[in-house]
């Protein structure tokens, strides 16, 4: 997902695992004469320990994964920032851990980004969940996605909506998660590698439009591409200065809407 980016510019975590080394001491070698006579022994000292290791994500949902899932969403809804229940009980249900295979779990659910690889964050949970809620969606639309990253907001909208068609420009991240979404039974998402500046023409119109990085100003296409009556959410502005915000299109045009400010990575459009 190209966005490196945390609501109410939250710092980026990283998690760093301390490594303990141990040594053995060599005993030394006793002569049967010396043996014998003495019967002397020299006694090894017991190993010391390492410190246990943090356990890392997989797509095994295991109780811990869920105690710490379910306690990260009860944050989200004491916050009040969101509201809506469906989208509340959507991140309960997904494994946000299965999107981050190499962190630990206890980073899989913080309300942070995490890098991804490929200089790309997966979302802190708290702006996931506030965009999805501002689609406003009911389970009939047909959602267009720009920025696949790991595919986690792939995987939330799947649940939410009819289908999901994810565009995502970097061909690694997009391969990765188009297997991942696929293994984990998102049968209803279709991931494309290439330019979200272009959209998905032949697939449209969209009920919905999401952005997961920000253009300076939302391409044209994308605008051409989103049905009557449907609503396109992104982060607009300048690497620094960014707003969350929402379009809906209506018989008079383009209605816009400003939701909050955000700190997303720029919007690359393909070579």
């Amino acid at each position: 997902m190209r966005q490196v980016r945390s609501f109410s510019l939250a710092p980026l975590v990283f998690f760093t695992l301390a490594v303990a080394s141990c040594s053995r001491p060599s005993v030394e070698a006793v002569d049967a004469a010396s043996a014998v006579s003495t019967a002397t022994t020299l006694a090894a000292p017991a190993p010391v320990p390492a410190p246990p290791t943090p356990a890392l994500a997989s797509d095994t949902d295991s109780d811990n994964a869920r105690a710490l899932r379910l306690a990260l969403v009860d944050r989200l809804a004491r916050g009040g920032i969101v509201k809506d229940a469906r989208v509340l009980e959507c991140m309960r249900a997904v494994p946000r851990h299965a999107f981050m295979p190499n962190a630990p779990l206890v980073a899989a659910y913080a309300d942070a980004p995490y890098p991804i690889g490929h200089e790309q964050t997966i979302s802190q949970p708290t702006v996931v969940a506030e965009m999805t809620q501002a689609l406003e969606l009911t389970g009939k639309e047909r959602v267009l996605e720009i920025g696949t990253g790991s595919g986690y907001q792939a995987a939330i909208l799947a649940r939410l909506a009819n289908k999901v068609f994810s565009i995502e420009i970097i061909p690694a991240l997009g391969e990765d998660a188009r297997a991942r979404l696929e293994r984990l039974g998102y049968a209803n998402v279709h991931v494309r590698i290439g330019d979200g500046y272009k959209g998905w023409p032949e697939e449209a119109p969209f009920d919905r439009i999401l952005l997961t990085a920000a253009p300076d100003e939302v391409p044209p296409a994308l605008l051409a591409q989103l049905a009557d009556g449907g609503i396109l959410v992104a982060p607009v502005g300048a690497f620094g200065r960014q707003d969350l915000v929402r379009y809906r299109k209506g018989p008079g045009g383009l209605r816009r809407e400003t939701l909050a400010p955000v700190h997303f990575v720029p919007m690359v459009p393909g070579r």
